[in-house]
């Protein structure tokens, strides 16, 4: 078995007992093995069968984004500036409504590229035609989970297939590509799938053992309908109709009272915080603060390409940590080591990978990357965890690694042929504007 040693490196572990060093570290198969301070021991030369000279480089746990619909990377740049209704309702599903397979492939091919090039490693996506999905995240060496998000605005035929085909996705692909993949049940949002049908996809996700996943009071417009189709706010519907009863991530969770946050803490839902999406479409700032002062797990996701306009995880953890000092006017709510959790360990578990990814530490999961940090924005070398927070971009990724494989060498894919998907993804756009 393959056992890389990587030597004189920089690392940030997101593991409390060792959070940043100057050291090594080796990997063997898909897991770390063994990590320290200083120089590498000479046992750990002795068997490693691959040596890398970590200098210039900083080492940290590979980025989860926990929201987002990688297809819609097509529609990038297609509707800005509008509010979120306006912008769905009237420029995204209509196009969206053209969407065939192939363009699904090759839209989800394009966030895998630029993912991958900007230090995600896992990520979250909800969308239609997910086997194609599927097929990238196997290609491409990405960790995924995955689901069939489905909107139940149609008649009951066309929702019981949209149902059996989240149900057999899942079947078909839990568990798949070595491990890397895990299905969600993921009914859209409680605004557009009535409350009987939702009720059918907590029965699913009971029946299939998983965790389920939806939108959930992002706009205030959203809650104030919620209220008056159906008498609850967002928060205690799903409650009532028992999503909550299964593991959940919520995106969004913009628009909440003090009582749904307790509630949300003591049902364990966990929420994927979204603020470059939830600002450029003027959806509202989430209390962050008052989440993970509640013991929420809130964690950090991009949502679509169509709507940040990138998939870069690093402005995200930035935007956090910036964002709710200034609302808040306490610089103190969201420090740069709270951000960065956020986006990696938090991340994790709010996936159920809690303890198998989001930290360097001995036996997890080897996704992790590499950023150059001979750039004039990381000197000098004070504090590589306030670096990350404020300083690092996507573009200072150099390498990644999932599941051991190397994903990413000196900024060049490894598994994708990014010359093809970039002209794939735009004939695609222009069949799609035409």
């Amino acid at each position: 078995m393959t056992r890389l040693l990587i030597k004189n490196g920089n690392f940030v572990t997101m593991d409390e007992q060792l959070p940043q060093f100057q050291g090594w570290m080796a990997i063997e198969g898909n897991r770390i093995a063994a990590l320290g301070q200083g120089a590498a021991p000479e046992h750990e030369v002795a068997i490693a069968t691959e040596l890398m000279d970590g200098s210039g480089l900083l080492f940290m746990p590979g980025l989860v984004n926990t929201h987002g619909h990688a297809a819609m990377s097509l529609l990038r740049g297609l509707a800005d500036d509008l509010a979120l209704q306006d912008w769905l309702q009237n420029h995204m599903w209509p196009t969206e409504a053209k969407f065939t397979g192939d363009d699904v492939y090759w839209g989800s091919s394009l966030a895998a590229a630029e993912m991958i090039k900007s230090g995600t490693t896992s990520f979250v996506d909800m969308y239609d035609h997910m086997h194609r999905v599927a097929e990238v995240v196997e290609q491409s060496g990405l960790r995924a989970s995955l689901t069939r998000g489905v909107i139940g605005l149609c008649p009951e035929d066309v929702q019981n297939a949209k149902l059996a085909e989240a149900i057999q996705f899942a079947k078909d692909w839990h568990g798949a590509a070595d491990g890397r993949i895990s299905v969600m049940i993921s009914p859209h949002a409680p605004y557009t799938c009535p409350p009987d049908y939702i009720l059918k996809f907590v029965e699913a996700a009971h029946d299939l053992d998983l965790p389920m996943h939806t939108h959930m009071s992002e706009t205030l417009a959203e809650v104030e309908q919620n209220v008056r189709d159906y008498g609850y706010r967002p928060v205690e519907h799903l409650d009532r109709l028992g999503m909550f009863s299964r593991p959940t991530l919520v995106a969004h969770a913009v628009h909440l009272t003090d009582e749904e946050i307790a509630l949300l803490a003591e049902r364990k839902v966990a929420v994927s915080h979204n603020p470059v999406s939830n600002l450029k479409l003027a959806s509202g700032v989430a209390r962050v603060p008052d989440l993970l002062k509640a013991g929420v797990t809130v964690a950090l996701g991009t949502d679509s390409a169509a709507s940040n306009n990138n998939l870069d995880l690093f402005q995200e953890i930035s935007m956090a940590a910036l964002l709710h000092k200034g609302v808040s006017g306490d610089p103190t709510v969201i420090p740069a080591n709270e951000a960065l959790r956020m986006g990696t360990v938090y991340g994790a578990q709010a996936i159920g990978l809690g303890g198998v990814t989001g930290q360097l530490k001995a036996g997890m999961k080897a996704d992790f990357i590499a950023l150059s940090i001979a750039k004039p924005h990381y000197v000098p070398h004070t504090d590589y965890i306030s670096h990350l927070a404020y300083a690092s971009r996507g573009s200072d990724v150099a390498h990644v690694w999932v599941d051991g494989k190397q994903l990413l060498k000196d900024g060049q894919l490894l598994t994708l042929d990014e010359e093809k998907i970039l002209a794939e993804a735009e004939r695609c756009f222009q069949r799609l504007r035409g």
